[in-house]
């Protein structure tokens, strides 16, 4: 066969080569065309704004002046200078780990409660409605009214009063000494509705044969909760924790509503300091570096995050 008749062959051959690869690398496309969207959006909604704040942080006069020149990390090191910002942290955590503490607490408590088959249907179904009460409210809602129940002449002193606790109105709000556990108490009480809601279809999802044979082999109550329960809800429990975490660091319209970080930043956050940095003192560049912090503490929460999940 001479070398044209080889070449007639050999061309439909190179064809369907090339119709093939060029079939497998669309196939391979195709994913990616349909999250493009979805990465468009994160990269205009997130990633570009979160550039744009750390390149603030690295300026002189961000946003204020035209002419605003590089400053490096000099505003990193007037933050870590600054006594407010190390105050609002130590507030931070004490009222995040508080608030994630009591979170599980109180949401495990009312879970057990509501998975109990002591208790009768009807009263389950009624505590379910009002446990989860707290979670329907907005922000804005239960900051208003956590202000008119430790108003010094609201619910709570008169109750306290009544029952002879206390013998004078507390200022719960505007004492430098009760304010930051007022605080955490309300978030308390409006966050506590995930855990109990994430708990209990944790607590139905256990088999109840594992109690029975606990219980053939001379478990006690105890026992069977801190041998059974608690290790089938681990997971649920460290992912909501960390989760939490992030979330209640984050907290701001509850703290701005209710004591706008006062009185004499004795309830001052990392939210509040970040936002009066910007909009009450006009310092943009500042407060770019306080977000940057803020985010650097939070994504490290997350890569905990991520690997208990890849865990598991």
């Amino acid at each position: 066969m001479n070398r044209s008749a080889l070449a007639l062959v050999a061309a439909p051959t190179k064809a369907r080569r090339k119709g093939k690869l060029r079939y497998t690398t669309m196939r391979k496309l195709v994913p990616y065309l349909y999250v493009s969207p979805a990465t468009l959006l994160l990269v205009l909604l997130m990633l570009f704004p979160m550039a744009m704040v750390f390149r603030y942080s690295l300026m002189d006069g961000a946003i204020m002046t035209k002419d605003a020149g590089f400053a490096g990390f000099q505003n990193y090191i007037a933050i870590f200078k600054n006594p407010v910002f190390w105050q609002s942290v130590v507030q931070t955590l004490y009222f995040t780990v508080m608030s994630v503490v009591f979170h599980f607490i109180i949401g495990l408590a009312f879970a057990l409660l509501l998975n109990t088959e002591r208790v009768d249907p009807l009263v389950r179904s009624i505590l379910r409605v009002l446990y989860i009460l707290p979670w329907l409210f907005t922000a804005v809602i239960i900051a208003i009214i956590w202000r008119l129940l430790l108003d010094p002449n609201g619910v709570v002193n008169s109750v306290l009063m009544a029952f002879h606790i206390v013998d004078f109105k507390v200022e719960w709000f505007s004492s430098t000494r009760t304010a930051i556990h007022a605080l955490t108490f309300a978030n308390i009480w409006a966050g506590y509705p995930l855990y109990m809601v994430s708990l209990l279809a944790g607590l139905q999802g256990i088999p109840k044969e594992l109690y029975e044979a606990a219980g053939i082999d001379g478990a006690n109550e105890f026992e069977k909760f801190w041998y059974i329960t608690i290790p089938q809800l681990m997971p649920i429990i460290i992912s909501i924790a960390l989760l939490d975490f992030i979330w209640t660091m984050q907290v701001f319209p509850l703290v701005w509503m209710t004591t706008g970080g006062g009185p004499i930043y004795s309830t001052e956050v990392l939210s509040t300091f970040t936002y009066k940095l910007a909009f009450a003192q006009y310092e943009f560049s500042l407060a770019s570096a306080s977000a940057m912090i803020i985010l650097v503490i939070s994504m490290s929460v997350t890569y905990f995050y991520i690997k208990h999940q890849q865990r598991r």
